[in-house]
């Protein structure tokens, strides 16, 4: 039995912005990543291979597209006490892996301008 060439085989070459694009593309919609696999027509575990590597680069988050909404405390009755309670410590996790720790006594403006920077550079 002979084998016959049926076409020319080609290797895809693609940038870290495409494949941050189709690993964004799992979960939009309730995408799965055989669908997602299957539409860019790659396999699932490139996919998983190209998300592993864009998190370890610091390219990719499992947050990406994590959204953030201001919410509102209702006012506590003042209570007496001995000593004002420390400040809390809170973690903030932004694009391209970048986290960010700060007191809960911040300044909302501060946080403002914080974020931003930070999410800038």
């Amino acid at each position: 039995m002979r084998g016959e060439v049926l076409g020319v085989e080609r290797r895809r070459r693609w940038d870290d912005e495409d494949k941050l694009a189709i690993v964004g593309a799992v979960g939009v919609g309730g995408a799965s990543v055989t669908q997602v696999a299957q539409r860019h027509e790659v396999t699932r575990q490139q996919i998983y291979a190209w998300r592993h590597d864009l998190k370890r680069k610091g390219l990719w988050s499992p947050d990406t597209g994590a959204l953030f909404l201001p919410i509102g405390m209702a006012p506590v009755a003042e209570l007496p006490m001995a000593s004002p309670a420390p400040a809390a410590w809170i973690e903030l996790r932004l694009a391209k892996g970048r986290t960010l720790r700060f007191e809960s006594s911040i300044d909302d403006a501060a946080l403002t301008r914080l974020i931003r920077a930070v999410d800038a550079a």
